[in-house]
């Protein structure tokens, strides 16, 4: 049996029909509800009332610095930008430091031995850069290798 001849519109007809010609006394008012409900989702569903392309936004531009400036004072910012950066390195790398000795104190607590396992994580960190540069190096060398063909 195809899948199109399960799709007859006559035998749902007539399968309406006969439901509904029998004697039910809910008929009516499911009927109702039914065509309410019905209704009253197409109307909803029609209802909107977006007529063409949307409106663009309006944008305003914030501008940080003064179109006028100098060259002077361009260079004499971007080095108290950088001084702000490389002080703030050095606080993160001075936390970063102070973490690992809490962890080596925590670890020597523990009866680890600390500078086997900070030896070990260097080993695998210049192991992971070793692969890292060799996976850097092949594919340059395939970029290379396609740019000369």
């Amino acid at each position: 049996m195809s899948f199109f001849s399960r799709l007859n519109p006559k035998e749902g007809v007539a399968d309406f029909i006969s439901e509904f010609s029998r004697p039910n006394p809910h008929r009516w008012p499911i009927l109702g509800v039914s065509i309410l409900i019905t209704t009253g989702l197409m109307f909803w569903i029609t209802q909107d009332e977006a007529i063409g392309p949307p409106v663009p936004y309006e944008v305003t531009y914030i501008t940080s610095f003064a179109p006028d400036r100098t060259t002077e004072e361009i260079v004499a910012g971007n080095i108290a930008n950088q001084n702000r950066k490389d002080e703030l390195e050095r606080i993160l790398a001075e936390r970063e430091e102070r973490k690992k000795e809490i962890y080596r104190a925590l670890g020597r607590a523990a009866g680890m031995d600390v500078a086997k396992i900070e030896r070990e994580a260097a080993e695998e960190a210049a192991r992971a850069e070793a692969k890292a540069a060799a996976e850097r190096q092949r594919i340059m060398e395939q970029a290379g290798a396609a740019d000369t063909e």
